[in-house]
């Protein structure tokens, strides 16, 4: 894999987001970008380490942009945002060994592999009934974020947040990808929006200056993500990249062609009138986080 170590990471630490495959992907974007126009942004690694002249980015996830929206707003008054989350860990009782707030050595000794879940557990717990009552409160959610299991937003049928805790800790880790994200995004020319992403894209107008990003759900593996794409919304992201080449926009998506002994032969088919590219991955997903026998590209029209 290649190194990581220049790059910017996202603050949220989705599982299996695109952290790790940023160099391979930074090497096969254009030098300049005007507008870097990302449909299926997520937790925002790689808008984090594309230089553009503007960021357009969507999600179809309201939450999510909600949470990116809420840090933005803090980008310029960090202080503000350190004191009001150090209020709140206070509050929970939670541990957070960047402030020194660490697990007691019984419970390291008697746990010795889930010793965060076991200390946090009923201040998670409580902080996310909390935040069900006031789901405006974005604070808590990124905290439930960050303390929960494999770092997720995960909603019931309700709307509820169901996440459990997880075995992980507001670190040192954590603090360093918060203050990369606020320094960055400070005098960057962002606009974020809550969209499909065909209508988002056609809000925007894309021009040949532009680049386009997509990181789709995959249809072949198992997330709980990829639960809301099909092989129609396959169909229908394929259709309008044509329409999107046709107008001479430069785009590049990423997808999985092989996953667990199954295919994605109609996206394959589609790849093969572009330039497609292997990208070195290792696909994890929250209900297995093993790596897999995986197959993913880029597919670039330039």
């Amino acid at each position: 894999m290649t190194d990581t170590g220049a790059c910017r990471r996202s603050p949220f630490f989705y599982v299996g987001d695109k952290f790790k495959l940023v160099p391979q992907l930074k090497e096969n974007f254009p030098k300049k970008i005007d507008r870097f126009i990302e449909p299926f942004c997520g937790g925002g690694s790689v808008f984090l380490n594309t230089n553009a002249n503007e960021y357009l980015l969507n999600d179809i996830d309201t939450y999510m942009i909600k949470l990116h929206k809420f840090l933005i707003s803090f980008s310029n008054n960090q202080d503000t945002f350190w004191n009001e989350l150090k209020l709140d860990i206070d509050k929970y009782q939670l541990s957070a060994t960047f402030l020194g707030k660490d697990v007691p050595k019984e419970y390291r000794k008697e746990f010795v592999k889930t010793y965060f879940a076991k200390y946090n557990k009923e201040a998670y717990y409580k902080m996310r009934s909390d935040f069900n009552n006031d789901k405006d409160d974005m604070m808590l959610l990124y905290m439930l974020l960050i303390y929960g299991f494999n770092r997720m937003l995960r909603f019931n049928s309700k709307g509820d947040f169901n996440l459990p805790v997880g075995n992980v800790d507001f670190n040192k880790n954590v603090v360093k990808a918060l203050n990369s994200y606020f320094d960055y995004v400070s005098d960057k020319d962002i606009e974020l929006f809550n969209m499909d992403f065909q209508d988002f894209i056609e809000k925007v107008q894309p021009t040949p200056n532009d680049m386009v990003y997509l990181d789709p759900p995959y249809l072949i593996t198992f997330s709980e993500y990829n639960k809301l794409w099909n092989e129609d919304s396959e169909m229908r992201l394929i259709d309008y990249l044509d329409t999107l080449n046709k107008r001479g926009v430069r785009f590049a998506v990423s997808n999985v062609l092989w996953h667990r002994k199954r295919y994605n032969g109609t996206f394959n088919e589609w790849a093969q009138k572009y330039i497609v590219v292997k990208i070195k991955s290792n696909y994890i997903s929250f209900n297995d986080n093993t790596e897999k026998d995986t197959y993913e590209v880029l597919v670039k029209n330039y």
